[in-house]
């Protein structure tokens, strides 16, 4: 008999099944009122809820959203300081790298996050026009102080422009641009929000917009905010298809975040990582991020000794559970465990109990049912 697959990678992650129902829904034309009036409400609800001044919502992926975020905010004059903590904070260099623009990459270990005062050392030479800092890293696992980063920014470094990647963060890690003194934040539909790949999301501050208007036309075509910003205030314009189906998905899935509350959906994603932790670390794992650094929305574990990582892999695969593999330094040396956006209690425990039969079919001493003795405990604190 054949299991369902618990999907426990840091993104795509589950969808609700109310959200899958819009997405099966029988689809319309972009100018039907209805749909022109849903995706004005889905457009009020991303720019309030996030502090921002504008928000864009086109068909495309997170890598679009960064190169929104970048063509649209830095002239070909200009310098970025690429603040890294992972994989993915580094592919920053290639988008940028591309557009001909000048930049320095600055590098956390990983397992740790860049710091305002690392920040603030660099930019103290007045060569910098802008900074990317990845929220979340999925390589690493680990939560940059963005707060802090734009609280020192706004007071230093005001005409700086301050971008941040919020892919595997926005929506489980706390995320204003107003209160945070974000100019752009980008995410996309597939990892907290709960929704199928699809959507790209960019937000942008008043600074951004009129950065934006200053330079004039820039050599994008679809990721361009002036093509943008006339369907963003009346989606019964029209400039590029809007994906119908997955912006009713969207729709559905912020009705579920203000149904929770930002703040308690910010708070269950910060309990329940805290538990899933303990509760890993129990097996004899150890979590790459430092304490202090760790993000809500997902862990990356580093094997005991003796654990191979494809065998480990390939057998939750059968035990009904998908995680993925590592990346850079750390591939074939720790799997990553997606927990963000609707995933519950149940599936928590699913997962822990998959590891439980992983470990002990590779021969690995378990005692089954500890771990989720633990995170239970934990959680139910």
């Amino acid at each position: 008999m054949s299991i369902r697959k618990l999907l426990m990678i840091p993104g795509p992650t589950p969808v609700a099944r109310s959200i899958q129902d819009e997405m099966g829904r029988e689809t319309v034309a972009f100018g039907d009122p209805a749909f022109v009036q849903d995706f004005k409400e889905v457009i009020e609800d991303m720019k309030e809820m996030w502090g921002a001044k504008q928000v864009y919502v086109v068909a495309g992926s997170g890598s679009l959203a960064m190169e929104m975020g970048i063509a649209n905010t830095v002239a070909r004059d200009e310098k970025i300081l690429i603040a890294s903590n992972g994989f993915f904070g580094d592919r920053f260099v290639d988008v940028i790298e591309r557009k001909g623009i000048d930049f320095e990459l600055m590098q956390a270990e990983w397992g740790t996050t860049v710091t305002p005062e690392m920040i603030d050392e660099k930019l103290q030479s007045g060569e910098f026009n802008a900074v990317t800092v990845t929220h979340v890293d999925t390589s690493t696992g680990v939560v940059a102080p963005v707060e802090e980063i734009g609280k020192m920014l706004n007071e230093k470094y005001p005409d700086v422009m301050y971008i941040v990647d919020g892919v595997c963060a926005t929506s489980a890690e706390p995320e204003h641009l107003e209160d945070m003194h974000i100019d752009i934040l980008i995410s996309g539909s597939q990892k907290a929000f709960g929704v199928a790949p699809g959507l790209a999301f960019v937000w942008a501050s008043q600074k951004a917009l009129d950065k934006r208007a200053s330079l004039g036309t820039i050599p994008e075509y679809f990721a361009d905010f002036m093509k943008w910003t006339p369907i963003m205030d009346d989606p019964s314009k029209y400039y590029a298809t809007p994906p119908v189906n997955l912006v009713w998905a969207l729709q559905e899935s912020l009705r579920l975040i203000k149904e929770e509350g930002l703040q308690n959906r910010y708070d269950r994603h910060r309990k329940m990582a805290d538990a899933i932790q303990k509760a890993l670390e129990s097996y004899g794992f150890k979590i790459l991020a430092q304490e202090g650094v760790r993000a809500s929305t997902l862990s990356n574990i580093i094997y005991m000794d003796g654990v191979d990582d494809m065998k480990f892999r390939e057998t939750m695969r059968e035990e009904g559970a998908e995680v993925a593999g590592g990346l850079g330094d750390y591939a074939g040396k720790m799997f990553r465990w997606g927990h963000m956006g609707n995933i519950d209690e149940h599936d928590v425990v699913g997962g822990l109990a998959a590891i439980d039969r992983t470990l002990m079919r590779l021969g690995i001493d378990v005692e089954p049912g500890k771990a989720i003795g633990i995170f239970t405990k934990e959680y139910m604190k």
